[in-house]
């Protein structure tokens, strides 16, 4: 692998230490481009990145399509982490959960003909809170000794979960949203994870554009409706941070988006930033992030950006 690699969890694979997330190439952030996705994705492999990410439900399909073809020829090169569970409505409304054993091994066979594989490198499920997660991670645990899933993960979960979890089978990777503008994974999740030897694949290390400038509007992008940190006041409290960060990044001679992914990357070996590039200019933006900053880098980098500044939660909002 030439790209840089960090060991998933204490006892998983070798990935690269940054991996692509792929969800924003389907739909939620604007306009989409399939070529240039198909681009990009084969610009990351190229470049030496194996850890993609993608989810059943997003573009309700076309995702898994997606990354099937890029990685067509290709797909010893990659590592997949899937996540599964999330129902969506024909209009595409989200309309609840089902991680269920069948609906995991259901979900698992329709991802695996999408995706033109015998096997999901990494499979995550949620939290279905009508469903005990010791039998949903059982379920996983069976499929992994099938041979139809490598490693079992989960995501946006708490840490009396990841315990209980952890017990039934073991799990490689919790995905969790961390970052700058996200820290709150610090409270309990990150300790449990770092005590049972769980790695971390963070997502939403942009702060969902935030970081990099975007107001999250536009034609098919659903940020500045379905999050709070993009409306209003806000916003407003919200891009003085980002040009805060700016200021420092410019010093350091590094973007604001290389300063925010830096500092993840810095969080510790056993935190895997997911960065959701659509083009090729993008990715190759990301992936230029320093490795290792200076203490004082970190600190001047985590200063423009305060954790309790940041106005408006991270979860979506219900309308």
């Amino acid at each position: 692998m030439g790209f840089p690699a960090r060991v998933l969890g204490c006892s998983g694979p070798a990935v690269s230490a940054i991996g692509l997330g792929c969800m924003g190439m389907s739909e939620f952030y604007g306009h989409t481009d399939r070529n240039a996705s198909l681009r990009t994705i084969a610009a990351a492999l190229e470049a030496g990145v194996n850890l993609f990410d993608t989810g059943d439900f997003y573009g309700m399909g076309t995702n898994e399509l997606l990354l099937s073809e890029a990685l067509r020829g290709k797909r010893d090169n990659a590592f997949i982490q899937v996540k599964f569970g999330a129902m969506r409505g024909p209009d595409g409304a989200f309309i609840g959960m089902d991680a269920r054993p069948a609906a995991a091994r259901n979900s698992l066979s329709y991802s695996l003909k999408r995706l033109a594989t015998d096997h999901v490198d990494l499979y995550m499920t949620g939290l279905d809170t009508a469903v005990p997660i010791e039998d949903t991670v059982g379920a996983l645990g069976e499929l992994v000794r099938q041979g139809y899933v490598r490693y079992v993960g989960l995501t946006n979960t708490d840490a009396d979960t990841i315990r209980r979890a952890h017990a039934v089978h073991p799990i490689t990777a919790v995905q969790f949203e961390y970052g700058l503008m996200s820290r709150d994974m610090e409270d309990s999740v990150l300790p449990v994870c770092r005590e049972l030897g769980i790695g971390i694949t963070a997502y939403g290390v942009l702060g969902r554009g935030l970081l990099t400038g975007s107001k999250g509007s536009g034609d098919g992008d659903f940020r500045s409706t379905l999050y709070a940190r993009f409306q209003g006041d806000n916003l407003t409290n919200n891009q003085r941070l980002v040009e805060a960060l700016a200021k420092v990044a410019r010093s350091e001679g590094i973007t604001a988006a290389q300063a925010a992914i830096s500092w993840v990357l810095s969080q510790g070996k056993d935190i895997i930033p997911l960065i959701g590039a659509r083009t090729e200019q993008r990715l190759a933006e990301a992936l230029a992030s320093p490795m290792h900053l200076s203490e004082d880098s970190l600190a001047a980098i985590e200063a423009a950006v305060p954790a309790d500044a940041v106005q408006g939660d991270r979860f979506m909002v219900r309308h």
